[in-house]
């Protein structure tokens, strides 16, 4: 991919996982107040927006090698925020369209993040 190209995408990628960590913290404020809507609640929101958090200090990074480490970090995020929002609702805590919306996306975001690092390593 071209520098420019590279760029613009990686841009993209941000800030689609910006509208992304809205959305997790829009959603946090819909859970039933129960021990276990809590601690997913807690997680979720934390690995939700941990994802934008990290990705932008990857933007920032110094080298190839760091960037392809803090990558690392976001894929692991995003691995998390989907297995969350995939217990959210299967478990029949908050089972709604914007949850599967969600959960679609962090699908979506997982993919297109582990491709960016895999291709990163070729």
């Amino acid at each position: 991919m071209e520098n420019s190209n590279w760029v613009l995408y990686k841009i993209e990628v941000r800030d689609r996982l910006r509208k992304f960590a809205l959305g997790i913290l829009a959603l946090s404020d819909k859970y039933p107040k129960s021990t276990r809507g809590n601690v997913i609640n807690y997680q979720l929101t934390k690995s939700g927006t941990s994802m934008y958090a990290n990705y932008r200090a990857a933007l920032r990074a110094r080298s190839k090698a760091e960037f392809f480490s803090k990558l690392s970090i976001v894929v692991e995020e995003a691995d998390e925020t989907e297995i969350w929002l995939e217990l959210l609702i299967t478990s029949g805590i908050l089972e709604n369209e914007n949850t599967k919306d969600l959960h679609l996306e962090s699908t979506e975001l997982l993919k297109i993040l582990a491709n960016m690092r895999k291709n990163l390593s070729t």
